[in-house]
């Protein structure tokens, strides 16, 4: 018995320098971020890397499609997180891209989102269904005010129904 735990934990010992966290980051030029030229050349590539807006938008719309499956499945509390979350990855957005912080406040969260997070919890799903319907609205109107209403002929927009009795 033990000869087989003297062999694995030399077998171990051998190993380690060739585990992923054994390389060090630190002393190799060729990282993405530390092999770059100069500290804005790394704040570019950082920029680059996180993305704009549309990064964003992306997790709104992955948030958007959980608010309405949630909803779908009468599940309020999950259809409040996902909102709630909605609402921080918009400003998230403008943080990175301040000239969409206008449009995004008027029409979407300071108006629409707060009053569909409040009728999302307020656990009663026609409420809560009226409340996504306002939310979706405001969706389609910010994207005319910022010129990219193409992005209302998609899925989300055109196939995931709102009962009829959301609708106003």
């Amino acid at each position: 018995m033990r000869l087989p735990v003297m062999l694995a934990v030399a077998l171990l010992l051998a190993a380690l320098p060739f585990a992923p966290w054994a390389d060090d980051d630190e002393q190799r030029p060729d990282t993405w971020l530390r092999g770059a030229d100069d500290e804005g050349a790394r704040f570019e590539r950082l920029e680059r890397y996180l993305g704009g807006f549309s990064a964003a938008m992306r997790e709104v719309g992955e948030r958007y499609e959980r608010t309405w499956e949630a909803l779908q499945r009468g599940n309020t509390e999950l259809a409040e997180y996902h909102w709630e979350k909605i609402g921080d990855a918009i400003r998230g957005g403008y943080l990175k891209r301040p000239g969409r912080q206008a449009n995004s406040d008027a029409l979407f969260l300071d108006t629409a989102w707060p009053e569909a997070l409040e009728a999302i919890r307020s656990g009663d799903p026609e409420r809560a269904w009226r409340g996504f319907a306002k939310g979706r609205r405001a969706c389609l109107q910010c994207h005319g005010a910022e010129g990219v209403e193409f992005m209302n002929d998609q899925p989300i927009f055109t196939d995931l129904a709102v009962p009829d009795t959301a609708e106003d």
